[in-house]
């Protein structure tokens, strides 16, 4: 089914203030620059209040006036820009990013085996520079490598290469431009030089760099996992159903949806609490490590409050309900950590602008580096070289990728030792 063919409408919910809201899970966000990309392309459409990306879960949130913009819209302006967008499911969102996890995988043991492979044949050939190996054998060596290095690129290159492709078929840069670029440059040129017999090649900088970065990739894309897995444990503790005492004193399993303040509920020993409450009757033990962090269990009687997501011991219990769903604490925990996940600190908008700036900038530093080594005499190999190392020294990565993953990481670590935030700004 194409962006076009889905019914997006049938996504949207009401939001605050006379809003509606989708969530949506978009393919090829990879850094902040994307983030930012997303977010200020929306925000040009009218009617638009709020977007905001989670680099996590690669979820879109927004929030816009209905009789202004469409869903529809919202969709093709994501396509516009080169992103793909599916409504959001958590199943099959991690689904996703499994296939994701295991390509980038093994785009990273291929090149690393062939780096390996690649970079005896160039410790053979620097020693043999050195001493007294013949033209031949050199050459020899040199298009080994390249038969090494050209499928591999071509094969580890790929999640590099298609983002780079989505970003310049919407008209825009991204940081995998310039890595591509370099990457393609240094073994194309590897390859003339090879041809022209030259005594170096750089085969194995080409595919030892994919290697490094995929190692990053890979590395982060775990990361990102764990924090989904943390935050989708905390999320399964959430009841969708309780069990409702009727004022017949018959005992009705309904949608939590359809609990309010006042009704009357019971939770069977072995159960989680499905609201927040005061026993109303019945004795029993709760393990309230949600809430206090201790494990041991708590004894409950009537007039004790109790929270959703506790863990019920062996005796029944009645509770009268003071919040159900949407308003429990564990709702307000899962927010808080949603909010810490999602939230830009003032340090994640620096770098996001920098992100902005970074693709021209380093894109015209290089061709500059290039067209002046030539104005100085050099000739055009020696200067090409020169112009491919700004290339890849620039890589922001550490700027676009460490900055948010060292947010989310350490919102993760303190939500785990009992303290949420609510503000990126406080680490």
């Amino acid at each position: 089914m194409t962006v076009h063919q889905r019914d997006w409408q049938a996504f949207v919910v009401p939001a605050d203030d006379g809003a509606v809201h989708m969530d949506l899970a978009v393919d090829g966000i990879t850094c902040a620059a994307c983030m930012g990309e997303i977010e200020r392309g929306l925000k040009r459409l009218p009617g638009i209040r709020k977007a905001r990306v989670n680099l996590t879960s690669q979820r879109l949130a927004v929030d816009w006036v209905e009789d202004q913009t469409g869903a529809d819209e919202i969709v093709a302006e994501l396509e516009r820009l080169g992103y793909a967008a599916h409504p959001f499911d958590p199943a099959s969102q991690k689904e996703r990013q499994d296939k994701t996890g295991k390509q980038l995988l093994r785009c990273l043991a291929v090149s690393g085996f062939a780096g390996m492979n690649i970079m005896l044949l160039s410790v053979s050939v620097w020693s043999g520079n050195a001493s007294d190996i013949t033209p031949e054998t050199r050459d020899f060596f040199h298009w080994l490598s390249a038969l090494i290095a050209l499928p591999t690129v071509a094969y580890s290159g790929q999640p590099f290469v298609k983002s780079a492709f989505r970003a310049l078929s919407a008209g825009r840069l991204n940081m995998d431009v310039p890595i591509v670029i370099g990457v393609g440059l240094a073994v194309a040129l590897s390859v003339v030089q090879t041809i022209q017999h030259h005594h170096h090649a750089y085969f194995e900088s080409a595919v030892m760099l994919l290697f490094f970065l995929l190692v990053g990739r890979y590395l982060d894309h775990n990361m990102r996992g764990r924090t989904r897995s943390f935050a989708e444990n905390i999320a399964a503790l959430k009841s969708e159903v309780a069990a409702r005492i009727n004022p017949d004193g018959s005992v009705r399993e309904v949608p939590l949806s359809k609990i309010a303040a006042g009704d009357l509920v019971l939770v069977a020993g072995g159960e989680r609490v499905p609201v927040d409450g005061v026993v109303s009757s019945g004795i029993s033990e709760i393990d309230q490590s949600l809430v206090t962090g201790e494990s041991i269990l708590v004894p409950v009687k009537p007039g004790q409050r109790v929270y959703a997501g506790t863990l019920n011991g062996a005796g029944a219990l009645q509770i009268r309900v003071e919040a159900a769903s949407g308003a429990t604490l564990l709702d307000e925990v899962n927010r808080l950590l949603e909010t810490a996940s999602q939230a830009k600190s003032k340090y994640v908008r620096i770098a996001d602008r920098a992100a902005q700036l970074y693709a021209p900038l380093v894109h015209g530093a290089a061709g500059l580096t290039f067209l002046g080594w030539l104005l100085a005499g050099m000739e055009w190999q020696p200067a090409l070289v020169i112009a491919i190392s700004v290339l890849i020294i620039t890589c922001p990565c550490a700027l676009g990728l460490a900055v948010p993953a060292v947010l989310v990481v350490a919102s993760v670590q303190l939500s785990t030792s009992g303290v949420l935030l609510n503000s990126a700004d406080a680490i």
